[in-house]
C-alpha cells in the first residue's frame, strides 16, 4: 500500500471532517478509508511529526488543513486494488 497516498487520503478526510465539525477517530478512519489499523496508526503518527496533524486531538494543524483542504474535490487512486472477477474454468 502507497503510503503517500494513505497519507493524502487521510488529510482529505480530516479536513472535510474539520470543515464540517466533526471530529473523526482512528475507528472512524479505518471504517471509512477501508485501510487496515496498523497503517492508519502509523501514517497519522509520521503526519503527527511532520506538523500536520494533532493526534491528540485528532485535528488538522494549519499546514495540514491547507493541504487537506487543497485535495477536497479531487479524485484520489483507490486505496485497493479493485478485485478481479473470477474466471472460470473451462
Amino acid at each position: 500500500m502507497d503510503k503517500k497516498l494513505v497519507a493524502a487520503t487521510l488529510l482529505q478526510a480530516l479536513a472535510v471532517a474539520q470543515r464540517e465539525g466533526r471530529a473523526e477517530t482512528l475507528d472512524s478512519l479505518v471504517e471509512k478509508l477501508r485501510v487496515r489499523r496498523k497503517d492508519v496508526r502509523s501514517t497519522l503518527t509520521v503526519l503527527h511529526r511532520q506538523g500536520m496533524v494533532d493526534v491528540l486531538r485528532m485535528r488538522l494543524t494549519l499546514s495540514g488543513f491547507a493541504i487537506g483542504s487543497a485535495l477536497i474535490g479531487k479524485t484520489l487512486p483507490a486505496l485497493r486494488a479493485a478485485p478481479r472477477a473470477a474466471t472460470a474454468a473451462a
